[in-house]
């Protein structure tokens, strides 16, 4: 779900630091040189560059302070969303929904929302905070035809909600609309 040097992904390494991956280096061969620590308030311990989307990763550990893991990949599924003429994707009705954290019911809905792909970072994290604060029991979103935010109490909690929702968005995306 990281192709390339796509994606980022981030730990709480306590309550006022994180680990992040830096800018630039493939998702799938990590070492420990490869993660920066960085400050919640943007404190950068090191010369390392951070990713770009660094501030969306920080918005997340002060919005939700039970979290400890934020993964964002630039899943097909979520790529796919470029040509989604929606603002959010339902998902309802799946077994798997019982994979996000708090969801003990395929009958329960979770709403994705999907926001426009915006290249001013500081811009696309008010628009995502605003829609956090007023709905604060959101698992993840979408960046239209980017990749998408997810986020957990635990890493492997999180990991589950990736694989979870890669698979759910593949399901939405990709069946006939009968409605």
């Amino acid at each position: 779900m990281v192709p390339a040097t796509s994606g980022n992904f981030s730990a709480r390494l306590s309550d006022s630091e994180i680990a992040i991956t830096i800018s630039g280096v493939h998702k799938g061969r990590l070492t420990e040189n490869d993660l920066l620590s960085i400050g919640i308030n943007e404190e950068i311990s090191n010369e390392k560059k951070p990713s770009a989307e660094t501030a969306l990763h920080l918005q997340l550990y002060k919005l939700y302070q039970n979290i400890n893991c934020v993964l964002h990949p630039h899943s097909q599924g979520a790529t796919l969303t470029k040509n989604y003429s929606e603002n959010n994707i339902l998902l309802e009705g799946y077994e798997l929904q019982k994979a996000f954290e708090g969801v003990t019911s395929h009958a329960s809905k979770i709403i994705v929302p999907i926001f426009e792909n915006d290249q001013d970072i500081s811009r696309l994290a008010k628009i995502t905070e605003a829609y956090l604060i007023q709905n604060p029991d959101t698992k993840a979103y979408i960046i239209r035809g980017h990749g998408f935010y997810t986020w957990a109490s635990s890493i492997s909690a999180t990991v589950r909600q990736c694989e979870a929702l890669e698979f759910l968005l593949q399901c939405e995306i990709n069946q006939p609309v009968s409605k």
